[in-house]
């Protein structure tokens, strides 16, 4: 949205990411109307900082809350499919999540038409505009996302660019635009949930992965093929994917037409590819035929971590990021 100040809110949830979501709502002057579902979230006196006390409300969701809303900003905790919730959205008021509203606050200050950056496309020429925009690299999976996002925060900030990890890793993404103002990154390194990413339609990252696919949250989704396409959604305008050739669901979300960066814990198939060669003198980190690294340098241990740098290092390639 291009302008708040006529649009009136309501955010459910009072955790981290809902008061993330009251705290720049309120900037943006949005007016708002706060409601969480338990009696006393430890959330509420923050809000009240930023709400009228008379829109604000807990207890049981009701379609009283809903009443002349012109936009539902949702936590990832509150479910879609509750009850009240489809039946406002239903009635056609939209919903977004805080990675949504981080997506449309970028697309709006960063406006280009230039492509995404890929791992054949130098930045050269690209026009300056481009070059100011922030890079934005998503990482999502079962198990890893924090690890993989700490490390390419690492990498980014090792390379020489200014890179904030945040999302479901803490802090929260909208907190970290209010608190850098005009200074945003160069480098956004975003862990996502499947709950954050059921409202998100407009990131287009620059690059993202799903690193793997377990059983998780059944009790939120009613089986692992709706799990995983809500995973899926992190692909949406995605530059470059990184996909685990290890991982059969992660490899199936390959989208026609999509530059595309395996990783895994076996050779690399092509020379774009990441993945491990078992040498005499240990396990090495491979991009192609190049050995990058030998596994005992990584700071941390097992072949889950190797996957995981692997990940990392395809993701940063994918961005230009030297490998050196």
């Amino acid at each position: 949205m291009k302008s708040w100040s006529d649009k009136f809110v309501l955010v459910l949830g009072l955790g981290e990411t809902g008061l993330s979501m009251v705290r720049w709502l309120s900037a943006q002057g949005a007016r708002l109307r706060v409601a969480d579902s338990r009696i006393a979230p430890p959330g509420l006196s923050e809000a009240a900082r930023h709400v009228a006390a008379e829109q604000i409300f807990c207890g049981p969701l009701s379609d009283a809350l809903f009443e002349g809303i012109d936009l539902i900003a949702i936590s990832p905790g509150v479910p879609l499919r509750d009850p009240v919730v489809a039946k406002a959205v239903a009635r056609g008021i939209p919903v977004a999540g805080d990675i949504e509203l981080f997506a449309q606050h970028v697309r709006a200050h960063h406006l280009s038409t230039n492509p995404p950056l890929s791992p054949t496309l130098s930045r050269e020429g690209r026009g300056s505009e481009r070059e100011r925009q922030p890079l934005i690299l998503a990482i999502t999976g079962a198990n890893g996302k924090t690890t993989v996002t700490s490390m390419v925060e690492h990498l980014c900030k090792a390379a020489g660019k200014d890179a904030v990890a945040a999302g479901n890793i803490s802090p929260a993404v909208l907190d970290v635009v209010l608190a850098r103002g005009a200074n945003q990154p160069e480098v956004w390194a975003l862990e996502l949930s499947s709950f954050q990413l059921e409202t998100t339609s407009n990131l287009n990252a620059d690059a993202a992965t799903v690193l793997n696919i377990s059983e998780d949250h059944l009790d939120r989704y009613a089986d692992m093929d709706e799990y995983s396409a809500a995973k899926a959604r992190i692909f949406t305008g995605c530059g470059v994917q990184v996909l685990n050739r290890d991982d059969g669901r992660s490899m199936g979300m390959a989208r026609a037409g999509s530059k595309i960066i395996s990783f895994g814990l076996n050779l690399p198939g092509s020379a774009d590819d990441f993945g491990i060669e078992a040498a005499r003198d240990g396990i090495w980190l491979m991009q192609g035929q190049q050995r990058l690294l030998k596994a005992d340098e990584l700071q941390v241990a097992g072949l889950h971590n190797v996957a995981n740098a692997l990940a990392a290092l395809a993701l940063c390639r994918a961005i230009d990021l030297p490998m050196a």
